[in-house]
């Protein structure tokens, strides 16, 4: 962190925004010690937390010692900002962090759970997915209706066909010679 100026007074209390790295291989009881002890190192200085955002596992851009994932987390805390100046050093040699970072807003920064911005954003995802899937069945159902339509009329007119071909076939030429048979049969009393 460089070095702050002279120009930094004891003004009112700022909002900081503290971001952590920690590896991802922690259990629940090493990590809650962690953050704990993370947590105790800034309130030392007399900050009050104003927030706190568990970001979960995240891949990284690349391997910091050894590590190819990590967890997330963001506090904001309340704070002079002569704190801060108290708080980089023990930071630096805590065990387990891997990275942090300290920033300091700007005016009218309205502290958000991204967190739960993600989760949300998550669920969005999958009804998106969710939604295309079923719009794709949907489709395919359609499909398959009209295929099945289309079938359903060739039988139909291939039964018709043999129900045709079925019919005695009567020649106009045969019918005429039968009825000119019986009529001119003498037999007949008309």
């Amino acid at each position: 962190m460089p070095e702050l100026t002279e120009d930094i007074t004891e003004e009112d209390t700022r909002v900081y925004e503290f971001c952590f790295l920690y590896p991802c291989t922690l259990s629940q009881k090493e990590e809650s010690e962690f953050l704990k002890e993370i947590e105790k190192i800034i309130e030392e200085t007399g900050a009050k937390q104003v927030s706190k955002d568990l970001w979960g596992k995240r891949g990284l851009a690349y391997r910091i010692k050894g590590h190819d994932e990590g967890n997330y987390v963001v506090y904001h805390y309340e704070m002079k900002p002569r704190a801060i100046i108290d708080i980089d050093t023990p930071l630096r040699i805590t065990p387990n962090v891997l990275r942090h970072i300290v920033v300091k807003p700007p005016k009218g920064y309205e502290v958000t759970n991204f967190s739960e911005g993600f989760v949300q954003w998550l669920k969005d995802r999958e009804n998106a997915v969710d939604e295309k899937k079923k719009e794709k069945e949907e489709k395919l159902a359609k499909r398959v209706a009209e295929k099945a339509k289309r079938q359903v009329k060739r039988v139909a007119a291939k039964k018709e066909e043999e129900v045709a071909a079925d019919k005695p076939k009567t020649d106009k030429k045969q019918i005429s010679d039968e009825l000119d048979k019986l009529i001119s049969d003498d037999d007949l009393d008309l």
